[in-house]
C-alpha cells in the first residue's frame, strides 16, 4: 500500500508516506505557516521515495475537528492532489488520529482524546483501540469541560491540546492514569487510521470528501478573541 497523508489542523503541518510498513514523514510546528510548507513537504517525501503522486493508492487527510483554517486547507490540498492524480481520499477523523498517536506512546487502549476549540470548549471523543485500529465509544462533540461525557472506566489516557487548557476540569472526572497534554497530530498517524481505512473500503471519490468541523460558530464576537 502506498499511501499519502496529510495534517494541518493544529499549529503544526505535518506529511508521511506510508510504504506498506515504512513511514517517510515530514513535521514542523509552524502556525500560520501551513499554506506554505504543505506542498513542499509532500513533494520532498515523494521524491525520498522516488516517486509520483501517480504511482500512489490514495491521499489520507485530516478532515477535523480542529482549527477552522487548518481543517480547509488540509482538505483543499488533498482535494487538489487527488484531483490531479486521479487517486481517491481517505478523509480521518483527528480524534481518531490523536488516539492512534497516544496509543503509540503508552500503548494504552482507551483514550480520551480532546483538542482545545477555544471558546471555553473542547472537540471531544472517547476511544478504544481494536485490532483494527482506533473505534469511538462516543459521538465526536464540541462541549465544554463540565459535558464532556465518557463510559466509566479506570484505565483511560488523556491526550491533546484540550487537556493542555482544561486539565484541571478534566482531570478530576476522570482520572486518567497519563495524560499527553503536549501531544501533536502527527501525519504519521493520520497514515496508520487511513491506511486501515483504506484496506476496509473506506477511501471515497474527491467531490464526496468533505471537512468536520462540529462547530457552525466561527469565531466568538468579543474584542480580541483568534478564530478557532
Amino acid at each position: 500500500m502506498k499511501l499519502l497523508a496529510l495534517d494541518t489542523t493544529e499549529t503544526a503541518c505535518s506529511v508521511a508516506l506510508r510504504l506498506e510498513e515504512e513511514c517517510l514523514s515530514r513535521f514542523r510546528d509552524a502556525p500560520r505557516q501551513h499554506s506554505a510548507l504543505v506542498l513542499p513537504m509532500v513533494s520532498e517525501v515523494l521524491a525520498e521515495a522516488g516517486l509520483e503522486l501517480r504511482d500512489l493508492d490514495a491521499i489520507a487527510f485530516s478532515r477535523g475537528p480542529g482549527s477552522f483554517t487548518g481543517v480547509r486547507i488540509a482538505t483543499a490540498v488533498a482535494q487538489g492532489l487527488a484531483l490531479g492524480a486521479g487517486l481517491p481520499l481517505v478523509p480521518v477523523s483527528t480524534l481518531l488520529a490523536l488516539s492512534q498517536g497516544g496509543f503509540a506512546e503508552t500503548g494504552a487502549r482507551h483514550l480520551l482524546p480532546a483538542l482545545d476549540a477555544r471558546m471555553g470548549e473542547l472537540y471531544w471523543a472517547a476511544v478504544e483501540i481494536g485490532d483494527d485500529g482506533p473505534i469511538l465509544l462516543s459521538d465526536e462533540r464540541v462541549v465544554p469541560p463540565p459535558r464532556a461525557e465518557a463510559p466509566s472506566r479506570d484505565d483511560w489516557v488523556g491526550v491533546g491540546s484540550g487537556w493542555d487548557a482544561h486539565l484541571e476540569a478534566l482531570a478530576p472526572r476522570f482520572r486518567p492514569r497519563r495524560v499527553l497534554h503536549r501531544w501533536r497530530i502527527r501525519a504519521t498517524d493520520v497514515a496508520t487510521v487511513g491506511a486501515a481505512l483504506l484496506a476496509a473500503g473506506g477511501a471515497v471519490p474527491v467531490e464526496a470528501a468533505q471537512p468536520v468541523y462540529l462547530r457552525n460558530q466561527v469565531a466568538k464576537k468579543s474584542a480580541g478573541e483568534l478564530l478557532p
